[in-house]
């Protein structure tokens, strides 16, 4: 009985605890059942996620553009190459093969070897350790990636089985060295986001920046979109455009000129900014070392001198001591100085006229011969150091223009002492970045009203077209007033014009006149003493045209040129100073203001339209223009000309005819190929910078539109090692200058 009872009890047992576990078991599914959770995971949303497929939509970064809609940098496509190496991609290889077979990895990898030079044993390498792990696919890395779309047609000629293509994006630049430091670099991080680094590209990279999108939809296990896929689709927005002041046509005259200046000469550093002085508008700046974004190599200077170097500028800052001196009213040009020296008690040494003597002259003769000693007593004597420091604050000299560009610095106003107070009369000591000193440059070419400089001209929407953000000028001072401004342009033409003027027969123009100021600044050197030489100077010239009304505003700066003995600093200055300006005005349209002889007019360009285009380039190069002819054709289609424009002597008109083939481009500017490219509407990417080397098309090819062109630029090699025999100078604290 004892027994039985112990049994009963642990039946008992045993069914209250497969009853509880029932309860709790039951209970579990109940609570899962309503509430659709466990442990906090919610298994509807558990079962979409696995069943449901989500891709990005990538944003394009915004495209910068000049004043005139051309693109300066834009998203281009290109590719990265893999190989596929897993059978199981072609289940019917008798019929089409889509991997690369093991048998065929040599073969294959030759083949690539030839479009991309490199070594064939790497790539053969790569596909026989993929297929040997059973990979699905191998990538080549750097050899592989980034590849342009004309590598990617010759790779595709080949057939290979198996070799795809990957398209991702690429930052572009169409002109290569061209405003390289305003425009500025943007590249790909390690996420494979094009992120702004410099210039526009980093101060604006959170406008040209896109937001991503994505999509989503619901599949089976095998990956096929379900009938019913539920998808959702989240658009990505674009970045926007940016539109900036910069003229491709003026910037492709100055960077031409630069170039041609860096061959000639070899020096150390240019900048070159050209703007309208009535808007503040930057039409064109550039710097040498540059770079060609597109194809880094060794770059030598990432900074935009323009606005963050500043520099001692020399005699072109006569013309605001002038300047002050008529607005206080006590310039008299006709006066009479004795030149040569000027020593005051307060000073060691005296200020010297760079150890010459016109014996005594005018003040207007003072400032066409570029006189230290008529600024020194025109502070001194007659302005006063106080007021004088006054003024300079008003052009806004030791403070930062404001200009929307990355890393400007202020420049120094150096006036603690009665030596200083004369040296910053001459350009000596004080110093100012070119951007400051075409801003206070505004206010003698624009009546008096000192513009702030500006590259940004728009903001817009990508998708919209709808403004953002716009730029109007904008007045930021008016130190002098338009009497005094017209006064110190009637005084700096003679510069120009007189037989005294330092700029005398240099910086004229046939078709212009020109009101500007020479420039010649010491270097301080690492031992804190000015460098002595023939060469050692900053050369520079600050120009506007016309005269009567400056449409234009221009300064130059060459640091550290090669020269010949007998030659003149001014000779690499004025060469970019005329080409720029004088092709700029006739480009804009702006009504010469000058008679010449006839012999010197432009050349009014005819009608060329379904004519010969032998008799039509016999016509013009009777005229002295360089002619080519694009093509066999019977007529001519259409010219990078117009008819009734006027063209000049150093102009290189081009005759598309109606059967276009490539012409041999060897030694062609950069500016020409572009309009080349442009007329043909030519699929084009370059390489470098300087004049053609290589095209990847051969002369005679027939092109159509959309023909992709590769075109390599390369500046000749420059003998660095040619030392010239330094003339010694006299090392005290006077300015050298012309």
């Amino acid at each position: 009985m004892k027994k039985n009872r112990t049994a009963q009890m642990m039946t008992n047992i045993l069914t209250v605890i497969f009853v509880v576990i029932f309860l709790v078991l039951a209970g579990r599914f109940l609570y899962i059942q309503a509430t659709g959770e466990v442990e906090g995971v919610n298994l509807d949303k558990l079962a979409d996620s696995r069943r449901t497929s989500s891709y990005t939509i990538k944003a394009n970064r915004g495209s910068i553009f000049d004043r005139n809609n051309m693109a300066l940098a834009q998203n281009r496509a290109t590719y990265s190459l893999y190989a596929i190496v897993d059978p199981t991609f072609s289940p019917n290889p008798e019929k089409v093969l889509r991997h690369v077979p093991k048998e065929d990895v040599q073969k294959t990898a030759k083949a690539l070897a030839t479009v991309l030079d490199v070594d064939a044993a790497k790539l053969a390498e790569a596909m026989q350790k993929g297929i040997d792990e059973g990979k699905f696919q191998v990538e080549f890395g750097t050899v592989g990636s980034q590849l342009s779309q004309q590598v990617k047609n010759d790779i595709d000629a080949l057939e290979l089985p198996g070799i795809q293509f990957n398209e991702e994006a690429k930052r572009y630049y169409p002109n290569g060295t061209f405003a390289s430091q305003v425009i500025g670099l943007a590249q790909r991080d390690e996420e494979g986001m094009i992120s702004g680094l410099t210039g526009i590209e980093a101060q604006l990279d959170d406008q040209l920046q896109g937001e991503d999108g994505s999509i989503s939809y619901q599949r089976d296990k095998y990956g096929t979109k379900l009938l019913h896929p539920e998808e959702i689709i989240q658009q990505a927005k674009d970045g926007n455009n940016v539109y900036l002041t910069i003229d491709q046509k003026i910037q492709t005259f100055l960077e031409d000129a630069m170039s041609q200046v860096v061959k000639d000469y070899n020096p150390e550093r240019i900048t070159a900014t050209v703007v309208n002085p009535k808007t503040g508008e930057i039409l064109a700046m550039s710097n040498r070392p540059s770079y060609n974004p597109n194809d880094l190599g060794d770059v030598e200077n990432w900074y935009n001198d323009v606005v963050s170097t500043p520099i001692e500028p020399g005699s072109t800052m006569k013309s605001f001591t002038v300047a002050t001196a008529i607005e206080e009213g006590v310039f008299n040009p006709d006066e009479m100085y004795q030149s040569g020296r000027y020593k005051i008690d307060q000073i060691e040494r005296p200020v010297t006229d760079y150890n010459q003597s016109w014996g005594t002259i005018s003040y207007l003769e003072g400032v066409q011969r570029s006189s230290n000693v008529a600024m020194s007593k025109l502070v001194w004597e007659k302005i006063g150091p106080d007021t004088f420091l006054k003024y300079l604050k008003a052009f806004h000299f030791g403070q930062k223009t404001g200009i929307d560009l990355p890393r400007e610095e202020a420049g120094k106003i150096l006036f603690d002492y009665p030596i200083e107070q004369l040296t910053a009369s001459y350009g000596q000591g004080t110093t100012v970045t070119p951007i400051q000193l075409i801003q206070a440059a505004t206010a003698i070419a624009n009546d008096g009203k000192m513009m702030k400089p500006y590259t940004i001209a728009k903001i817009e929407d990508a998708a919209s077209g709808e403004v953002i953000k716009e730029t109007k000028p904008e007045v930021v001072g008016k130190p002098i007033s338009k009497e005094t401004a017209d006064q110190v342009l009637d005084i700096l033409e003679t510069v120009v014009t007189s037989e005294h003027g330092t700029a005398h027969n240099i910086y004229n123009l046939p078709d212009y006149s020109i009101a500007g100021k020479t420039g010649t600044a010491q270097i301080p050197g690492e031992n804190g003493k000015y460098m002595i030489g023939h060469e050692n100077y900053i050369f520079s010239f600050l120009g506007m045209a016309p005269k009567e009304d400056p449409e234009l505003l221009m300064y130059v700066t060459v640091k550290q040129p090669e020269l010949e003995p007998t030659e003149s600093g001014s000779a690499p200055v004025s060469y970019i100073f005329k080409n720029v300006m004088e092709n700029s005005l006739h480009y804009l349209d702006i009504q010469p203001d000058k008679e010449k002889e006839a012999k010197a007019a432009p050349t009014v360009f005819p009608a060329v339209t379904n004519q010969s285009p032998t008799k039509v380039k016999e016509k013009l190069e009777n005229n002295g223009l360089q002619v080519t002819v694009i093509g066999d054709g019977d007529t001519v289609q259409k010219s990078n000309f117009a008819q009734g424009d006027q063209v000049v002597a150093s102009d290189h008109v081009l005759l598309i005819t109606d059967h276009p083939t490539m012409p041999s481009i060897h030694e062609w500017s950069q500016r020409d190929v572009l309009e080349l490219a442009e007329l043909l509407d030519l699929d084009l990417e370059t390489m470098g910078n300087g004049y053609v080397t290589k095209q990847s098309v051969k002369k005679g090819t027939e092109i159509k539109e959309g023909t992709y062109i590769m075109v390599d630029f390369s500046l000749p090699n420059q003998d660095t090692e040619n030392e010239k025999e330094k003339e010694a100078t006299d090392e005290s604290s006077e300015d050298s200058d012309g």
